[in-house]
């Protein structure tokens, strides 16, 4: 009877540390991941504003190609003008009505010309004041942005940091437990995380099934591993099976010890 005891204790007692390392890992994992993930995050936040900067000057262009085009309509409109002044100046000296009738044509012609460049020179302008509206809507947000993106890089970089003193506190409670499971049942335990995807290696088993699968234990399974006399293992999953008031409990402790730790 008294063995007895002593075994339950013992599977018990393996069973908390391993949850407890379990959870350890699953932060210390988190903490990585957030580490690769920062400069992919950081680099599509700087894609997006350089895309909107390549927007905004690409309207830029747009308005001083228009303006261009309204300084080149304002030459034309200029070199029309100076060719009715000549021809108006030749009139005075026509004798025949073919030739005056000929410089006449000329001069309406020339007319008409001013007259469709100060048409789209006006439709020009409207352009361009379409376009600065744009530009200066456009501008707002890119501003705005670009003060976002300063306080986000900001607020990952601070985030980086605190996790970097977090992951070091984790890392020697990670190796101060693993001290206390013994080398076959530890190794079993970090074959199991390399194995499985998400890195969990230590399950618990939530209304019949292991955190994550969709797939039940039979019940003389759940019936042994609620009896807590000895390891079990999902065959479907391959992780270790932990009872759900057991696994809660280890949790509790687990957040009570990391806030005191935190706000000190």
């Amino acid at each position: 009877m008294e063995n007895k005891i002593k075994v339950a204790i013992t599977i018990v007692d393996k069973l908390r540390v391993l949850y407890h390392l379990q959870l350890i890992d699953s932060r210390i994992d988190e903490i990585e991941n957030f580490r690769k993930n920062i400069p992919i995050e950081i680099n599509n936040l700087e894609e997006e504003l350089e895309k909107m900067k390549k927007k905004l000057k690409k309207i830029h262009e747009e308005i001083i190609s228009i303006k261009e085009d309204i300084d080149q309509k304002n030459k034309e409109i200029k070199y029309s003008e100076n060719l009715i002044k000549k021809y108006e100046k030749q009139k005075e000296n026509i004798r025949n009505n073919k030739e005056f009738y000929s410089i006449d044509k000329e001069i309406d012609y020339q007319k008409l010309e001013i007259r469709l460049s100060e048409k789209r020179i006006q439709e020009m302008n409207l352009n361009i004041h379409k376009n600065e509206e744009i530009l200066e809507k456009k501008e707002d947000i890119f501003l705005n942005k670009k003060e976002h993106i300063f306080h986000k890089k900001k607020e990952l970089n601070k985030i980086f940091s605190e996790n970097e003193k977090e992951e070091k506190f984790l890392l020697e409670k990670s190796r101060s437990l693993s001290k206390k499971i013994d080398n076959n049942l530890l190794q079993t335990y970090k074959k199991i995380r390399n194995r499985v995807k998400n890195g969990v290696a230590v399950a618990p088993v939530q209304r019949g099934a292991p955190l994550g699968s969709y797939l039940a234990i039979t019940p003389q399974k759940y019936y042994e591993l609620i009896q807590r006399n000895k390891l079990l293992i999902d065959e479907n999953s391959g992780r270790i099976l932990i009872d759900e008031e057991l696994a809660e409990e280890e949790k509790k402790k687990y957040f009570v010890f990391f806030s005191k730790k935190q706000k000190k």
